[in-house]
């Protein structure tokens, strides 16, 4: 054993310390004499973190890796963590661990996963064939090195042509058909799945989303007159909907492929009296044809459209937009662009078929399909701050959440929602609000002046 492997052991106290973990998916394995589960991943941990480990690792044996003092501690229940990482290494072998509840953190999720992340000299993505080498010696004194096991039936594998409409609703169902009173749970009254706007200190998650509701429509120019139609493309549960009914007097048409929030949206449109304001269509946006409206909202729906669909996309809106008329798209982006690509948690778990765009190349393809490019804005920390609000209503609510859904859904929400908001903090994530116009016959935009009227938002 080398100088420096002998201080790391000692270092993390691989002497066996550290709580039994118990409950459920814990198999006591029999270890090779004086052969800890902590001294056989020990290597694996030194290839993330040279220095000491910002969480405390308690494995199935007893043993235990890093400070006794740690304010979040990592379980490892059992070798089957190990052997999804051995056969998926990087992020999606953590994750089907996670899932599984083979990994399970005591403590903040959200910090211990941003303590991991901040000060880890490796990022997940770029450590496969080096996770392999390091994990293949313990994993063969283990006795893991056989077929793989099962990932968590919660995986998706969509079959059929990417972004065809059947295979596109499948996705959309994978994702939001889960149940409308597990979204109540995490999203709170506002029924609202995308970046809010904390416009100061005390605004609560409802505000900013009614703050964003309205810099939406103010930004789409409903305040210029009442009875303005409007369009809202993947309109979810219809609260933006409703908001533009309600203080605009907007007449509005949602489209949404999935069931289950079209019955809840129409369940909330009833209940408000707006029934005569507002239709929610079960449908696809490519379905609409020979209407126009005179604004169109599309908020958290361009991450499921694909690159290969996104000139489809804007040329579609543009046409059915009147003259005159705004289209706002709201959506995530990541610098370059990202397909959630197959092998990844993201794509597996959360968002099949999803993709990341560049903001560049939406206003590009915006451009292409005829609209003026009026503003751009970025709410990348305010979606950090709404994630860690929805991440708060998870886990403030886990008993009722896990009964309603299962504990491997509830573990598939809470790790991407914390893992996400770590993303906007860091600038690997970003989202953008980018407004465009169909300019009249001959050029005028019908634009404000300013960005003044804009700021009526409510506190």
């Amino acid at each position: 054993m080398t100088k420096t492997e002998t201080t790391t052991r000692e270092r993390r106290g691989d002497h066996g310390h550290g709580r039994a973990p118990d409950g459920e998916g814990y198999r006591p394995l029999r270890l090779p004499t004086r052969r800890t589960a902590a001294s056989l991943v020990a290597p694996l941990l030194d290839l993330f973190y040279a220095d000491e480990l910002p969480v405390r690792f308690v494995f199935w044996d007893g043993s235990a890796l890093g400070p006794e003092a740690a304010t979040s501690v990592a379980f490892v229940r059992s070798a089957d963590a190990l052997r999804y990482i051995l056969w998926a290494p990087g992020e999606l072998g953590l994750a089907r661990a996670f899932v599984a509840g083979q990994i399970e953190i005591e403590g903040d999720v959200a910090q211990a996963l941003q303590l991991l992340h901040d000060q880890a000299s490796m990022d997940l993505r770029s450590a496969g064939l080096a996770l392999t080498s390091k994990l293949l010696p313990s994993a063969r004194a283990l006795g893991l090195l056989r077929r793989p096991p099962a990932p968590p039936d919660l995986e998706a594998n969509p079959k059929g042509r990417l972004h065809s409409r059947r295979r596109d609703a499948a996705a959309i169902s994978h994702h939001y058909d889960v149940g409308n009173d597990f979204y109540r749970l995490v999203l709170g009254e506002s029924m609202t799945y995308s970046c809010a706007r904390f416009v100061n200190d005390r605004a609560t998650l409802n505000e900013a989303q009614q703050a964003k509701h309205e810099l939406v429509c103010r930004k789409l120019g409903l305040d210029r007159r009442r009875g303005m139609k409007l369009l809202d493309v993947g309109c979810g549960w219809g609260s933006l909907s409703i908001h533009a009914a309600q203080r605009f007097g907007a007449q509005v048409v949602g489209v949404t492929l999935s069931r289950e929030q079209a019955d809840w949206a129409n369940r909330r449109i009833e209940e408000a009296g707006l029934g005569d304001s507002i239709e929610i269509r079960l449908a696809d946006y490519r379905s609409l044809r020979g209407e126009q409206f005179d604004a169109i909202s599309s908020v958290g729906m361009f991450e499921h459209v694909g690159s290969a669909q996104r000139a489809q996309y804007f040329e579609t809106l543009h046409t059915l937009l009147a003259p005159g008329g705004r289209l706002l798209n709201h959506a995530i982006s990541t610098p370059g662009g990202s397909k959630m690509a197959h092998r990844s948690f993201i794509g597996r778990y959360v968002f099949p078929d999803g993709e990341l765009i560049d903001v560049g190349q939406v206003v590009l393809a915006m451009e292409q399909a005829g609209f003026e490019i009026r503003d751009v804005e970025s709410l990348r920390e305010h979606y950090a701050k709404t994630l860690r609000a929805w991440v708060a209503n998870l886990q403030d609510h886990w008993d009722e959440a896990v009964a309603l859904v299962g504990p491997g859904r509830c573990r598939v929400w809470l790790l991407y929602m914390a893992a996400s908001a770590i993303g906007f903090d860091d600038g690997g994530l970003g989202i953008h609000q980018v407004l465009g116009v169909k300019p009249l016959p001959g050029g005028p935009s019908l634009m404000p002046p300013t960005r003044a009227s804009w700021e009526g938002a409510p506190a």
